[in-house]
């Protein structure tokens, strides 16, 4: 299973909401890499999205603990348990945890691939992901050269679990 997520320097993912800052090739990477796959996001990561809907061309599962809420074509599960039985009907290798903070946090002991751009700046935030560097589990197995979007540098690197 993949995660896709993009951090500042401190692994800021969001502040009050929002994406720290938007990177047109880092939108076109994770497009590349999640159509025609299954994303798995939560009920706040969704409304965020343009008129609050489903990623088009992807099977999208959201999290949410209100077992009524409807959202386009989207699968809605209430529980780890009953998205850990749902995700079992696709290959591991087409799964990918798209957010937030706490889905990140709950789901990251599945993930065994975690694709990152990391962004070489320190943003306010509010909503942070596990520092991959810290963890003795993870490995960087892919590094891109640094790219620029205007003064942002950044990388796309690819983090590994050691032990799969």
């Amino acid at each position: 299973m993949n995660m896709i997520v993009a951090v500042d320097e401190n692994w800021a993912i969001g502040n009050k909401g929002s994406l720290l800052v938007r990177i047109p090739a880092d939108h076109k990477m994770f497009r590349n890499e999640t159509m025609g796959k299954v994303v798995v996001l939560g009920r706040k990561t969704l409304e965020t999205f343009p008129q609050k809907q489903p990623l088009e061309g992807r099977t999208n599962i959201i999290l949410s603990h209100n077992k009524n809420y409807k959202a386009g074509s989207a699968i809605v599960v209430a529980s780890l348990e009953e998205l850990i039985f749902k995700l079992r009907e696709y290959d591991d290798k087409d799964i990918y945890i798209i957010g937030g903070a706490s889905v990140y946090e709950m789901m990251l002991p599945y993930v065994d691939t975690v694709h990152v751009t990391k962004i070489d700046h320190a943003y306010e935030a509010d909503a942070f992901f596990p520092n991959l560097d810290k963890s003795g589990e993870w490995e960087i197995t892919a590094d891109s050269d640094e790219q620029v979007y205007f003064d942002i540098t950044y990388r796309f690197l690819k983090y590994e679990r050691k032990n799969k």
